[in-house]
């Protein structure tokens, strides 16, 4: 019988220390800068492709990683470092997922290189699900693809919005509506090719947190892209349709559809970057009270302070175990019968609010200035309850696998 531990082993461990290196020693000191620049980090992303952290070579290798445990490790450690620079650095990876769930072989091999550039041509790229109107209601999306068969191409009108790279990156993906009778079942996902006529970017968004990362709208005006650049291909697709066409007449099981399959791959990756930034402010809050006094001895001395400070740590490790555990299970193929892959994100995103928000209060004053770290850190935490699913979603599917009611 195999022996079981959570312990990681020797290359894993000099990763991470690698990673941690990177944080500590050029995101960090970049950090608040690019928080109140609001502008995308261009030279740290530079910097980590030079070392080989901002790479397809790099994040392949922690997503074979047969553990399940190299992405995650990887978003804890970047994600310390500053939540809205690393971000910067892996968002091209949504749109890197988006292509590994719904793509050939030819498109993956195609398309997720140009995602990236090389360490002389940064390039980043863009997946772009909601909209104004369809956030976590999928189903109520409304940019169109309409393939034009004369010249084999699609035909793409609608507008997204809080795309991070979005129009600024050399590579789009883009969830759109080929049959609007199906609902969330009749989407389907498409690149859209560096340079092509009709996308552009429109409003800017200026945010409470991860101000670093960019976040826009992206508009599309009668976009053309080749029929090849119909993900997984107008084969599979017509007949993904017509199974759902008929599992719809029937009253039958739910297909998922081109975003949720990039949503559920990812969430424990989310998961893990809301435990780096609330390890962050855990050990900023930590180190205070030991430093700080009054009345003569360290803050740390009182329990008030000491209890707030175990409460956060035991919620940190919970946090990590519960991603540990949804990544482990989605590399080893095993079904989130539970939906701890929701479980994961949910727990983890919620931590990071609360952690950071005691972080601030252990520090009281000089917690609510710029000064110290943690009141961008607590900014920057309020997204992951948000992006990727709200918490109230999380609960929903969690609460809908464990029952198999449809709650609304």
């Amino acid at each position: 019988m195999a022996e079981f531990t959570l312990d990681l082993n020797d290359d894993q461990k000099q990763v991470r220390d690698w990673l941690h290196g990177f944080a500590a020693d050029v995101i960090r000191p970049a950090a608040s800068e690019w928080d109140e620049r609001e502008e995308t980090p261009w030279p740290v992303i530079q910097e980590a492709a030079k070392v080989g952290i901002y790479s397809l070579d790099f994040y392949a290798q922690q997503f074979f990683d047969p553990t399940g445990l190299g992405i995650p490790m990887a978003m804890e450690e970047l994600f310390w470092g500053d939540a809205g620079i690393a971000l910067s650095i892996v968002g091209t990876g949504l749109a890197a997922v988006g292509v590994l769930a719904n793509g050939t072989e030819e498109q993956i091999g195609t398309w997720i290189p140009q995602m990236y550039g090389d360490a002389n041509d940064v390039k980043v790229a863009a997946f772009c699900s909601s909209e104004p109107d369809a956030g976590s209601d999928v189903a109520s999306m409304r940019t169109r693809a309409v393939y034009d068969e004369a010249k084999d191409e699609w035909v793409l009108n609608g507008t997204k919005t809080w795309a991070t790279n979005g129009g600024i990156a050399n590579v789009h993906v883009v969830v759109a509506v080929v049959d609007p009778g199906l609902g969330s079942k009749g989407h389907a996902s498409f690149i859209v090719p560096p340079a092509t006529p009709g996308l552009s970017q429109g409003q800017k968004f200026k945010k409470h947190g991860i101000r670093a990362s960019h976040t826009a709208e992206v508009v599309l005006e009668d976009v053309r892209v080749p029929g090849h650049c119909l993900l997984g291909g107008k084969e599979k697709l017509d007949e993904r349709l017509a199974r759902a066409r008929e599992r719809a007449k029937a009253g039958g099981e739910r297909v998922k559809n081109a975003a949720m399959a990039t949503f559920e791959a990812s969430r424990p990756a989310v998961g893990a970057m809301a435990v780096g930034t609330a390890r962050a402010a855990y050990e900023v809050a930590l180190d205070y009270a030991k430093t700080r006094s009054q009345f003569g001895r360290p803050i740390i001395d009182n329990q008030g302070i000491a209890f707030q400070l175990a409460d956060m740590r035991t919620r940190i490790d919970a946090a990590r175990l519960l991603v540990w555990r949804a990544s482990w299970m989605a590399t080893t193929g095993k079904p989130f019968t539970s939906a701890e892959g929701s479980m994961s994100k949910l727990y983890a995103s919620e931590t990071a609010k609360s952690v950071t928000a005691q972080a601030i209060q252990i520090l009281g004053g000089n917690g609510f200035t710029r000064e110290y770290p943690v009141e961008r850190m607590h900014r920057d935490a309020a997204i992951y309850t948000i992006f990727e699913g709200t918490s109230e979603i999380q609960r929903l599917v969690i609460a809908r696998t464990l029952s198999g009611m449809p709650i609304r």
